[in-house]
């Protein structure tokens, strides 16, 4: 790792431990996922990604902790140190839920008996990718 890197990993670490702290519990709390897949993997990734992750968080938007996902593309290309392919928002019923260790793996061996077949295409997933980040979101109001 580059040293500028960790820089910036640790700066939007404590950005979002900052954010987590202030945010009321009742407040919603919203993350934004961004994956860059290596060029020509997009439809496997999507696949993999409907397959064995989407079901997870539908328990989570059941169970009340999670509210909603997005799943978002963009229309047109940009130049690949800033290229995205997938955009997954998800907005939580709080900000403890969001960071809730737990929120899927109760789910896991319910839903993906194989386990072994599951990590695998799970590593599969995350073998394709060029990166991935998260953004936790905040609103401020123009009119105060």
């Amino acid at each position: 790792m580059k040293p500028t890197f960790t820089v910036l990993l640790i700066a939007i670490t404590l950005l979002s431990l900052s954010a987590f702290a202030q945010t009321p519990k009742e407040e919603t709390f919203t993350i934004e996922g961004y994956y860059r897949v290596k060029w020509g993997y997009q439809s496997e990734f999507l696949e993999l990604y409907k397959k064995n992750h989407y079901p997870l968080l539908k328990k989570a938007i059941e169970k009340g902790d999670l509210l909603s996902i997005k799943l978002e593309k963009p229309l047109h290309h940009a130049t690949e140190e800033s290229r995205w392919d997938y955009r997954i928002t998800l907005v939580f019923k709080n900000v403890q839920a969001a960071f809730d260790p737990n929120l899927t793996e109760p789910y896991k061996k319910t839903l993906y008996p194989d386990q072994p077949k599951f990590k695998k295409e799970e590593s599969r997933r995350f073998e394709i990718l060029d990166a991935h980040w998260d953004v936790s979101v905040g609103t401020e109001s123009l009119d105060k």
